[in-house]
């Protein structure tokens, strides 16, 4: 019984340590002027849920090292550029084709012709994913690539917009009967 409690403790411990990790990364996001490849590969593959098969070797900070991988891993699927150095500043049409090959996201028939970082760009501008006035190769900011991550899963998973084919009808609406005529 004790040794149930003890691990459970530990567990609770252990997921706090983990969320605080997370919180941190971000906030480092939002404060960061310019992204480079590796911290864009490191989040959007994360927020994708795409694994890595790389392991950590612990020679380096684990963070660090979990940014290299990722990098590593998108540029071996040849969704960044096989010369892009993991501290350069990654630009908006880069980022706009990583999200979407991480998220296997489909798009017109040019980005389905030619599969190219500009065409992505395009097309995540049509879908209204990057907003405003902007340049495919302006170098982004952290607080625009969350942005256009949390704007990407929100339409991915929560969009109360989208309706499918037939509503579920509601207990209250089951009950109320129809409008009957008066038969004269």
């Amino acid at each position: 019984m004790k040794k149930n409690i003890s691990m459970t403790i530990f567990l609770l411990f252990l997921c706090a340590a983990i969320n605080a990790q997370t919180t941190d990364e971000i906030q480092t996001l939002l404060q960061t002027p310019v992204v480079s490849y590796a911290q864009a590969a490191r989040f959007v593959l994360e927020a994708a849920d795409v694994k890595i098969p790389y392991d950590n070797t612990g020679e380096q900070d684990a963070a660090q090292e979990a940014a290299q991988n990722a990098m590593r891993y998108a540029v071996e699927k040849k969704w960044l550029p096989k010369k892009a150095d993991a501290r350069d500043a990654i630009s908006l049409e880069r980022l706009s084709l990583l999200i979407m090959k991480a998220f296997d996201l489909k798009g017109g028939l040019l980005y389905t012709l030619f599969n190219g970082a500009h065409y992505s760009y395009r097309e995540m501008v049509f879908q209204d994913l990057i907003q405003g006035e902007s340049d495919p190769h302006n170098k982004v900011s952290g607080e625009e690539m969350i942005f256009i991550v949390n704007n990407l899963l929100y339409r991915i998973e929560d969009n109360p917009w989208e309706f499918t084919e037939e509503q579920p009808v509601s207990k209250a609406e089951e009950n109320i009967a129809p409008p009957q005529e008066d038969a004269q």
